[in-house]
Formats: C-alpha cells, structure tokens, sequence
C-alpha cells in the first residue's frame, strides 16, 4: 500500500483524521514470503529518493542501515534501550556507520519522519536528535488528535506554525520517503519494523546490545590489519 498525498493531508490539520489509517496498516505484512538472509552492501548502499541521514564515520569499517516507522513501538523501545550503548560503544568511536531508513507504517508516522528530515535539513545532527524526541515521547504524540503534540515538539526544535505547516505540505518530501519505503519493499524484501542490515545481514526486531555485540564484534575482528 502507497501513501500518497489523497492518504496522507491536503493540510497540517487532516492529519487528526489521518491517523485512523493506523489501525488497518499492520506493522508487519502477513503471509509475505521468507525474505533473504542477506542484501549485498553495495546494493544497499545506492543512492536512495531521499540523501541518508549518516551517523559516524564514512569510512567506518561496519554499516548499520535500519529501516523504521516513526510508530512503531518496537522502534522505540530499540531507540531507548540498545540505541545509546549502540552510538556510545561503536558509532561514537568509529566503528559503526549508522543510516537509519524511513519504512512508515501509516500516514502519522509518515508526517513525523517528515519534521525530522525538515528539522535536519542541513544537518544530520539535528535530524537525529529530532527522531530521538519523537521516539522518546511517542506516547504524547501517536494519539487521536496529534497535531498539538507534535506542533508542541517541533516548536522546541525550531519550528514556527508557519514553517510547521510547510514542512508536512511539501509533496516533494512525502514522495521521497514514500520511494524510500518502497524501494526497501521491492529490493530488500523490507516487511516489518525494525529490520536491521549489518554489513548486508538482516536482523527482525528491536535488538538487545547484547544481540548486536554478537553480530558486529565478529565482524570488525575479520577487518583487523
């Protein structure tokens, strides 16, 4: 299923009526068959609609792309408990490259992905810290009536009402995250949130750093000298 702009807001204030979509687009798609086990890193690392937001260094020797829904719970819960020790232990120090994907599973998530990438136009920095908030205060906002919550978040990050409203009327962009999604469907058989891709290898679900120490450590040992 597409998000277009019929789906998504003629303006800012649909979007309250938009988020009923949320119950009838599943978070996973049920009965998809087996997706492959791995994506060859050079595919994946095509250029997409949208530039990617790169945490840590280019040439970091283990890339990290995760796809996300900005409403997922499972999303969140990654982003709360395995994210800082992630960015603290392998990103912050070099190790890890990290790109996370937009994949939205309804129309509100999609508007959120939409102010993050408005708020970190110029700056990967401040997209980050955007989708930090938005994950850390998911409950406030991924409700009935979002729009004063998510206006309320974005005026801390900058925003004005006018800039606000722009930024979730810019079709350019909703097209751009909705090719992101769909090139992750139609290549990379992308059908649940989180999916992970660690150096090509694909990992279902919101992981434990345990889980991801096992799977990079081994990794950047095999790169050594």
């Amino acid at each position: 299923m597409s998000i277009t702009r019929r789906q998504f807001c003629q303006h800012a204030a649909t979007l309250a009526a938009a988020t009923a979509l949320m119950s009838s687009i599943p978070l996973s798609f049920a009965g998809a068959a087996e997706p492959p086990a791995t994506v060859p890193v050079s595919d994946l690392m095509k250029p997409e609609a949208l530039p990617d937001r790169v945490m840590g260094k280019d040439d970091a020797p283990v890339t990290i792309v995760e796809y996300a829904s900005m409403t997922c719970p499972h999303c969140a819960l990654f982003q709360e408990t395995t994210f800082p020790e992630l960015k603290k232990n392998y990103i912050d120090t070099g190790k890890v490259k990290y790109i996370l994907r937009e994949f939205p599973l309804d129309n509100l998530a999609a508007a959120a992905f939409m102010l993050a990438r408005c708020a970190g136009e110029l700056d990967s920095g401040k997209y980050y810290a955007m989708v930090d908030t938005l994950f850390a205060q998911q409950s406030q906002w991924a409700v009935e009536k979002p729009i004063p919550h998510l206006m309320a978040i974005s005026k801390q990050a900058g925003f004005t009402e006018k800039s606000f409203e722009a930024c979730l009327q810019n079709q350019k962009l909703l097209d751009g995250i909705e090719a992101v999604r769909q090139r992750a469907i139609k290549q990379f058989e992308v059908n649940s949130t989180p999916t992970f891709f660690i150096d090509g290898k694909r990992y279902v679900g919101a992981l434990s750093i345990d889980e991801v120490k096992k799977a990079i450590d081994p990794l950047l040992n095999g790169k050594k000298g």
